[in-house]
């Protein structure tokens, strides 16, 4: 992933987006030359010269200014999440070469957070990295994401979500809603890849799935960002069937682009009903293979 090409682009794709009615613009008469905002009018709405602009969405960010970076985000209508994705490209593009660096590997998710999972007996919680990898998961999260472990087990890869998603044919049935899952899949990797330009793993992750999956590559070339923190999501066991389920993500400060996931259901609810068979499922999947405990 190149950094450059990754600020041209993302700028372009929001530029694309926008009308010049959506922003307050004329519409003018006759038959526009380009999809979208033209790059002078995005230079009028940010208060900067076409030319300043035009280096920008070159993929030079060196020494922009926050002011500059707020003016951009008003001018091209961006979110929370978009914003954000902005100034971590930004913040790349002023880092001296030296620290360019991949970041470290995760450190080993320490004994007593895995505790904390293991004794959420009702409720299935994981911790995943900003590359979408499942780095530790309780007996029911193991039991209720029982298809992507299967998956990484089969190919010897790491459990990942987007891996699953994109790569395994039965991701489509494990996720009744695939096209959104798969959206919110890229717009964090993306995401991940505005913090984390030099991170080899990451870059080796993006370049599996887009040689492997013409669904990622289209979806990759949108650009999208995303900030996950609570929804509701259907998976689809093979066991129980459909659970319509709460998530909430909360981040580890011990453990910075560590998260933790968590589902839940209201009580009463078939879903609810749903977990309780998928904890006597997983209760029965330990006994057999470690024996009944004393």
């Amino acid at each position: 992933m190149d950094q450059r090409d990754e600020v041209r682009d993302f700028l372009a794709s929001r530029r694309a987006r926008l009308s010049p009615t959506d922003v307050g613009l004329p519409a003018g008469t006759g038959r526009r030359r380009v999809v979208g905002l033209r790059r002078d009018e995005v230079a009028v709405l940010a208060g900067v010269s076409s030319e300043y602009y035009a280096r920008l969405e070159r993929g030079n960010l060196a020494g922009v200014s926050d002011s500059v970076l707020d003016a951009l985000a008003d001018a091209l209508r961006l979110d929370e999440a978009e914003q954000r994705h902005l100034r971590n490209l930004a913040q790349a593009a002023n880092q001296p070469a030296r620290k360019r660096r991949s970041p470290a590997k995760p450190s080993p998710v320490h004994e007593s957070l895995r505790r904390v999972l293991d004794g959420m007996t009702m409720v299935p919680a994981y911790l995943r990295d900003s590359r979408m990898d499942m780095l530790a998961a309780n007996a029911l999260a193991r039991e209720l994401h029982a298809p992507v472990f299967r998956y990484a087990e089969h190919t010897g890869t790491a459990p990942n979500t987007a891996r699953f998603a994109f790569l395994d044919p039965s991701g489509r049935d494990f996720y009744p809603d695939w096209e959104t899952v798969s959206r919110g899949c890229v717009a964090v990797l993306h995401a991940t890849a505005g913090l984390n330009p030099y991170d080899k793993a990451l870059s080796d992750l993006v370049g599996e799935l887009s040689t492997r999956s013409e669904a990622f590559r289209t979806l990759w070339a949108t650009h999208d960002v995303r900030v996950h923190r609570t929804g509701l999501k259907r998976l689809r066991h093979p066991a129980v069937g459909i659970l319509e389920l709460d998530y909430d993500v909360m981040e580890l400060v011990q453990e910075p682009g560590v998260l933790l996931i968590a589902y839940s259901a209201a009580p009463g609810t078939p879903a609810a009903d749903c977990l309780e068979l998928l904890a006597a499922l997983a209760a029965t999947h330990r006994a057999e293979a470690f024996g009944p405990s004393v």
